[in-house]
């Protein structure tokens, strides 16, 4: 049985792992949330973990809610918590530091949070090395490479493609100057929270997923490609240099990405379980329809920079992701709060971009030109 601990354990991707424990058995040890006492208390109630974090201002409200469990205000203490796998879903660039946390005790991280492994990617895979840990990715696309990839030489491959659902936007308006939070937050697809949704709709989602493709797999970032598929099925594809395409396709539900990075990557191993026994754990998805359309387009990248964006900064290296992070995170905030308009985020990334430091990436140079970024975004959106 798995043991495992969960960062971000009330968020989406924290509330669908729980499911996968939950069908698995697996025991959870500890759980890192932030404000969401009422879902956490009842996550306690089902999981018992013997330890939890939540953000500081809920401490004492914490603590008299669950008694009987250690509760402190520091992810990282979860993330240093032995359990076998810890599943970092914490968003933002603070999933990073209990991430770092848990790949510095040497245990399995299945990955979600992709911002540590775009701003950090390099400095991540020193800490596997050294602790003998190892990262599983969970997003749906780098599940699917990864799957695709599993048996196949690095050497033998042309381009990996990961692809986009295109957003809200994808046929109109023409005219994006107009687009409200509101109309942003309607993915066609997924379900997501309100960052990730946005950073869908303006395709930056998908220009960190090039990024986080690029370090975790280690191929150069012309070799990384993104191509526009509405229906959600096709989650990544990889074309090989003899000209063979290999393509990975499911539903779009993130718990079977999530399954496969706490059960079978980096091995290639998959749970199948007794199909003929009663169902303790049944799998999911197994009676998924196959007749249906696939369509596949370019992404528009005139309507949508944010892509391109994303290109440019891993091109610069060093600490440029770090600024596209930083720059994106408070110009989609500005968004949500109706403080700017939605042209507008790509507008003030690209000039938080253009006055980048050129600083070598380090563990404290990712904080610091974090930092710089933040407050230089917050002055350009406010001239």
């Amino acid at each position: 049985m798995h043991t495992l601990s969960i960062l971000g354990s009330t968020g989406s991707i924290g509330t669908q792992s729980l499911e996968v424990a939950r069908r698995r058995g697996y025991r959870i040890l500890a759980l890192a949330a932030g404000r969401n006492l009422s879902l956490l208390q009842e996550q306690v109630r089902e999981f018992r973990p013997e330890l939890v974090s939540v953000d500081s201002s809920v401490y004492q409200e914490a603590k008299d809610l669950l008694p009987e469990t250690r509760v402190v205000t520091d992810p990282g203490e979860v993330a240093a918590f032995p359990a076998e796998i810890v599943v970092g879903a914490i968003p933002g660039l603070a999933g990073l530091a209990p991430t770092r946390i848990a790949l510095e005790r040497g245990a399995a991280v299945a990955l979600a949070n992709k911002e540590s492994m775009v701003v950090a990617g390099p400095l991540m895979w020193d800490l596997v090395g050294q602790s003998g840990g190892r990262i599983s990715p969970v997003d749906s696309e780098h599940s699917a490479l990864y799957q695709c990839l599993a048996g196949e030489q690095l050497s033998e491959v042309r381009e990996l493609v990961i692809t986009a659902s295109g957003g809200p936007f994808r046929t109109g308006p023409e005219d994006l100057s107009e687009v409200t939070p509101e109309m942003a937050l309607k993915h066609p697809t997924w379900a997501m929270g309100a960052k990730v949704t946005i950073d869908s709709s303006t395709l930056m989602n998908k220009g960190l997923e090039v990024l986080e493709a690029h370090y975790l797999y280690g191929l150069p970032l012309e070799q990384v490609g993104v191509v526009v598929h509405p229906q959600s099925i096709i989650h990544a594809l990889v074309r090989f240099q003899d000209g063979n395409l290999k393509a990975h396709l499911g539903p779009p539900n993130m718990q079977l990405p999530i399954q496969y990075g706490i059960d079978g990557a980096p091995h290639g191993m998959r749970f199948a379980g007794d199909v003929h026994a009663a169902p303790r754990h049944p799998a999911p998805f197994t009676d998924f329809p196959l007749a249906r359309t696939l369509e596949i387009f370019e992404p528009d990248r005139d309507r949508f920079p944010c892509l391109d964006l994303a290109y440019a900064a891993g091109r610069m290296g060093k600490v440029a992701p770090v600024v596209l992070n930083a720059a994106d995170e408070i110009a989609v905030e500005a968004f949500l709060q109706k403080k700017i308009r939605y042209t507008d985020i790509a507008r003030v990334i690209e000039q938080v971009l253009q006055e980048c430091p050129d600083q070598k990436l380090g563990w404290d140079a990712i904080f610091e030109v974090d930092a710089w970024a933040r407050t230089r975004t917050r002055e350009l959106l406010w001239d």
